[in-house]
């Protein structure tokens, strides 16, 4: 490391200590852990800058009551031998402890603590043309110029608080789902209200209603979610999972969203309705995604198609909740969106704590939020719903956030924020034009949200690693996504979202849950395979698209 005087970018306070890298990554969760190890090998100074004090990334920030991973524990972790042969999680779904547990674990492997800077938040970041490098300032006073910056903050690194008008009149305590005490909140007898019925309302609110004094929940939009299936292992069952370790792994390459599992064909109208029933009954006896993702294709992209699922899931659903009129909002005889475009959730006993006397749902489509109070919230009826605890489970600015987030300026003097209120255009779901030798892993136009965590990182991660040995070994010091591919990978991604269904629902997919988001998926809907397909043309072809030099 070298160190000298330079002005600090962003939102850097004071001039401060410079270190000069061949790569930074930012984000110390799965993909930039994965590049630490992996850009290590080729003897290039790395350094990871992490704004938590922990490893993780969102399994850092997300400690609220009930978080857990929604893909079986044995795919959700590195693929390497030396990291999983000696590594069981205690439930086939892990809980939050649990994932924070094997960061820890893979650190003691592979020594990855010693290159990263926690507590080291990126606020900034300018690419200096005469000297080929991006200068990046923290908000802590350090400051880093690199050949090379990848960005890995994941897909929900911003969350998002209603726009409410009120929330610093209550009384009580709130708290956001991302931004969760670590140390912990008890919430034994107290009147709790979730705002939020996402992957983490759903967590949150089958914890919260078994320890209650009551529990509130405001429902705008139903959810589509499906069973668990959650099983604690003991050692025979982990045996079990270890077989054929080394293939799932391999399979994952293989399959749409990067699981052990895939869809069971392109079109369901080439089966009866009773085999197919027979097979939807199957996937949800077994849990998972595989009702979602196991099904046929033609489930996200036809109609009739879709509303077979989705009839199947709300029959199914409706057995397990008592009040018909209760039932007919949590699972309506009207599909609220098409099945499975909006990412389902796992759940384990959420439709059933309804039935509890302790639990109430409000729906905010018929009372809407008017706003907090020092009491609660009261809702258009008139009516003041009395807490003790506010728990906003409202979501996340996704895929795009956590890098628009930072204050990085583009050569054509915009920052990425300003360049993509227009709308995304990322070459590969990895670079733009106008940033030059800056990279990002499970961001937008890449198959992310649609993907396992782990699997996204470490395949499109492979990926950029190759990208990087290229330019080092080749003496490169400069590359740039064209303007010409950016446009070109957009057109892509929108001519195959425009033949499914994904565009009819108002989701984190489509950027619609942020207001003033252009409205477009922001996820590569192609799969993996595909995606895979298109980086090994675009690497044969001497990485086209780019402009190196």
């Amino acid at each position: 490391m070298t160190s000298t005087q330079t002005k600090p970018v962003g939102n850097t306070p004071g001039d401060g200590e410079v270190e000069e890298l061949d790569v930074l990554v930012v984000g110390a969760g799965f993909a930039g852990l994965y590049q630490l190890d992996r850009l290590r090998t080729l003897g290039l100074s790395v350094k990871i800058y992490e704004a938590a004090s922990g490893l993780g990334g969102i399994w850092y920030w997300n400690c609220y009551p009930g978080a857990r991973v929604d893909t079986h524990g044995p795919l959700y972790q590195f693929s390497s031998d030396k990291l999983w042969k000696d590594w069981d999680y205690e439930e086939l779904y892990p809980a939050y402890t649990e994932v924070r547990n094997y960061f820890e674990h893979v650190d003691e492997r592979l020594d990855l603590r010693r290159d990263i800077r926690f507590d080291t938040k990126v606020t900034g970041a300018e690419f200096d043309e005469e000297r080929r490098r991006w200068v990046v300032g923290t908000d802590g006073g350090r400051t880093a110029r690199a050949r090379f910056i990848l960005l890995c903050t994941g897909i929900g690194a911003k969350p998002i608080l209603p726009e409410i008008p009120g929330l610093e009149d209550f009384g009580g305590e709130w708290h956001h789902t991302a931004l969760w005490p670590q140390d912990g909140l008890d919430l034994a007898g107290k009147r709790i209200g979730v705002i939020g019925t996402g992957a983490t309302g759903v967590q949150v609110i089958q914890e919260s209603a078994k320890v209650a004094s009551h529990l509130t929940v405001f429902q705008r939009t139903p959810n589509l979610a499906l069973p668990m299936r959650q099983q604690k292992l003991d050692d025979e069952a982990k045996a079990a999972l270890r077989v054929d370790m080394d293939a799932q792994y391999a399979k994952r390459a293989e399959t749409f969203g990067g699981f052990e599992y895939d869809f069971t064909g392109p079109l369901s109208t080439e089966h009866t309705r009773e085999e197919l029933l027979a097979l939807y009954t199957d996937f949800w006896e077994k849990g998972g995604f595989r009702l979602w993702l196991g099904t046929f294709f033609d489930v996200l992209a036809d109609e009739e198609a879709n509303r077979l699922v989705y009839d199947f899931w709300r029959d199914n659903v409706r057995k397990r909740i008592k009040d018909p009129e209760l039932a007919e909002k949590l699972a309506p005889t009207e599909p609220p969106h098409p099945f499975g475009v909006k990412r389902p959730s796992l759940e384990q006993n959420y439709y059933d704590v309804f039935n509890q006397d302790n639990v109430r749902l409000v729906d905010v489509k018929e009372h809407p939020i008017q706003r907090i109070t020092k009491k609660g919230v009261l809702t258009a009826d008139g009516e003041e719903h009395e807490l003790d605890l506010l728990i906003l489970a409202t979501g996340f600015d996704a895929v795009t956030g956590g890098l628009t987030a930072i204050d990085i300026k583009g050569t054509a003097g915009e920052t990425l924020g300003q360049k993509w209120q227009r709308g995304v255009n990322s070459y590969l779901g990895s670079a733009t034009h106008d940033f030059p030798n800056l990279l990002f892993v499970y961001g937008p136009q890449s198959p992310s949200g649609f993907a396992n965590g782990p699997s996204a990182a470490e395949l499109q991660g492979e990926e950029i690693f190759k990208m990087i040995e290229f330019l080092n070994a080749n003496g490169y010091t400069r590359f740039e996504a064209t303007d010409e591919a950016d446009k070109a990978w957009r057109e892509h991604v929108d001519e195959i979202a425009d033949a499914t269904l994904f565009t009819r629902a108002n989701s984190w997919y489509m950027g619609a849950n942020v207001p003033g988001k252009v409205r477009q998926l922001l996820n590569y809907p192609g799969g993996m395979p595909q995606y895979l397909e298109k980086w090994a043309e675009v690497k044969a072809a001497g990485y086209s698209g780019f402009e190196i030099s």
